[in-house]
């Protein structure tokens, strides 16, 4: 699918935490706008199976510091895996962001960044409907990925929103003209620059006769502020949104890249339930203390569970809870949809029944 790097070092990839780690090496650099630099991996071979990621997910990368530390910065891939050679990230020069500085000032081709497992849940779970789409500045990343992926593998048509401050600080402006030429049947893309028209208004949006499905399935992705006035303008519509995801993304308070941070430190005791949790089709039995978060538990044990942020803002930990019931002590990332059928969030979820069947397929 996606182009790999030489295996020149040996295979280091042993099972356990560190396991989750990957060193990619970057293939392209591409300066999208003035602001904005796309970064294209190329993946060792011996890892390639563990790397396949979904239009719509992220990447994890640790950042250098100049102090010698690092920080952990999550970037949506807005490369397809249907198309495109090198799985890739795009980041915007954000005032004061660190990371952001510190890639735009220093990552150039052959540079090796560590990074986390593809990860997160702002995706289609099926490709049967149309999309909505609607992006504001950066935002377009994620969007860019799934527009790209439906129009070369699937059918559906969709309508794209994009705001912008003007039009010199539109990120792949070039490709969705091209893309719009090629697939002017399925694709509608309407432009939104706050230099001519001021801040965007459900009012303003209705005013751009964007064709909006009576069915649909919505992705926003920009500031919340944005997401807000989208959300107004589809209900003005009229149209039913089968779901409407909304990409949320928060920074870290500890390092997923440090061994040890914020390593649960809970005994099981006589407060204990029993758990039984799947992961990668193998089902482990266990005490769970009703005070400890699942996500802590299990890496207590060892046992290999998928995770980002630990905070509960990224969709990294999320699991199927098919028996029992827990609490969620965060969750800024699952939707009413996803909590009907089930999904939970690993890093946030305490137990509340004396048995639980966790299942983590995703």
């Amino acid at each position: 699918m996606f182009r790999s790097a030489p295996s020149a070092d040996p295979d280091t990839s042993a099972t356990g935490p560190e396991d989750r780690i990957f060193e990619l090496e970057i293939a392209e650099v591409t300066h999208e706008t003035e602001d904005a630099v796309s970064l294209g991996f190329a993946v060792p071979e011996h890892r390639e199976a563990q790397f396949r990621y979904e239009p719509g997910q992220f990447l994890t990368l640790e950042i250098p510091c100049a102090d010698g530390g690092s920080v952990a910065r999550c970037y949506s891939f807005s490369s397809s895996p249907a198309r495109d050679p090198f799985p890739t990230v795009t980041v915007k020069r954000i005032h004061d962001g660190l990371a952001s500085h510190w890639l735009h000032d220093n990552a150039v081709r052959g540079m090796r960044l560590k990074a986390l497992k593809p990860s997160g849940m702002f995706g289609p779970e099926s490709w049967d409907v149309d999309f909505v789409l609607m992006a504001a500045g950066s935002g377009i990343t994620p969007i860019m990925s799934i527009i790209k992926t439906a129009l070369l593998r699937h059918d559906n048509r969709i309508t794209l929103v994009y705001a912008n401050q003007s039009r010199d600080s539109v990120i792949f402006g070039e490709q969705l003209t091209e893309l719009q030429s090629r697939f002017p049947d399925r694709l509608d893309v309407h432009h939104w620059y706050t230099s001519d028209s001021g801040l965007p208004t459900a009012a303003g949006l209705a005013s751009l006769d964007a064709p909006v499905p009576a069915e649909c399935e919505a992705f926003l992705c920009g500031p919340p502020q944005y997401m807000n006035v989208a959300e107004e303008w589809l209900a003005r519509t009229g149209t039913t949104a089968r779901r409407t995801h909304r990409e949320v993304f928060s920074s870290f308070d500890a390092n997923p890249f440090r061994a040890g941070d914020a390593q649960a430190s809970e005994e099981p005791d006589a407060n204990s339930v029993t758990a039984q949790v799947e992961i990668d089709g193998m089902e482990t039995e266990f005490a769970w203390n009703a005070a400890t978060k699942l996500l802590d538990r299990l890496l207590e044990l060892g046992l290999d569970a998928p995770y980002v942020c630990r905070e509960g803002t990224c969709g990294g930990c999320a699991y199927t809870l098919t028996e029992g019931a827990v609490t969620m002590l965060a969750n800024e990332t699952l939707d009413e949809h996803e909590l009907k059928h089930g999904v939970r969030l690993a890093c946030q979820s305490v137990p509340d029944s004396t048995a639980i069947r966790a299942v983590f397929d995703r």
